[in-house]
């Protein structure tokens, strides 16, 4: 069994990390504030999806031949900086076609959400696009690897004891992404105005290519 001092433990680090401001952030706070309700839990679905995938992954001992791999761990680093690149490049881009028209936006005009899987309010495409930018980041599964083990007893199961404290993880992950959704829904209706969107996807665009950029440069 794991210590209850070991779970705290955990649950503070986990905790601490959730709530600093980053790529998820970014993705759930933005799509939740352009009134997609629904594509904003299916991001946080998939966010949380790719942690359990790493969280498991790590349990079995899988992860660490992903960090020991060289080649590997280039590779997805390589193809989650294109990515979040492609994303972000893709948001900003739309920013710009859409700056000669003022006109507020409709339900009929709303413009797509750049996630390469669905558009609009969509649970499945807010899934896809949360799981695919979780899993190209090989940083989670150097987190998990660096820091699950050392609370991973070593009288029971690291399997279940492993998905047990990525349970911990993925709450404390919904609970936040449940109050980036309420305050993005409160802040839909001055947001929903051309300028405010263009602005907001400018800073989201900027934010998600710089994670990128970071990536490719080992940062």
């Amino acid at each position: 069994m794991i210590a209850i001092d070991a779970l705290w433990t955990f649950s503070l680090m986990v905790g601490l990390l959730t709530l600093t401001p980053g790529l998820d952030t970014a993705l759930v706070l933005r799509t939740a504030a352009l009134g997609h309700r629904r594509r904003a839990w299916g991001v946080v679905l998939g966010i949380q999806s790719g942690t359990l995938i790493w969280g498991t992954l790590t349990s079995l001992g899988v992860t660490a031949l992903l960090t020991a791999s060289h080649l590997a761990y280039e590779i997805l680093r390589w193809a989650g900086a294109a990515y979040l690149v492609w994303m972000g490049g893709r948001l900003l881009r739309s920013t710009w076609r859409r700056s000669a028209d003022e006109a507020p936006e409709t339900p009929g005009n709303r413009a797509e959400v750049p996630s390469g899987a669905g558009s609009g309010d969509s649970l499945l495409g807010g899934w896809r696009q949360g799981l695919t930018t979780n899993l190209l980041n090989p940083k989670m599964g150097a987190f998990y690897v660096a820091m699950l083990p050392q609370f991973l007893p070593a009288d029971t199961s690291h399997l279940a004891a492993g998905v047990l404290l990525t349970g911990i993880h993925i709450l404390l992950a919904v609970l936040w992404a449940g109050v980036l959704i309420t305050l993005g829904h409160v802040l839909r209706d001055r947001l929903q105005q051309p300028t405010a969107r263009r602005w907001l996807d400018r800073v989201t665009g900027t934010v998600i290519a710089a994670f990128g950029v970071r990536l490719a440069l080992g940062e």
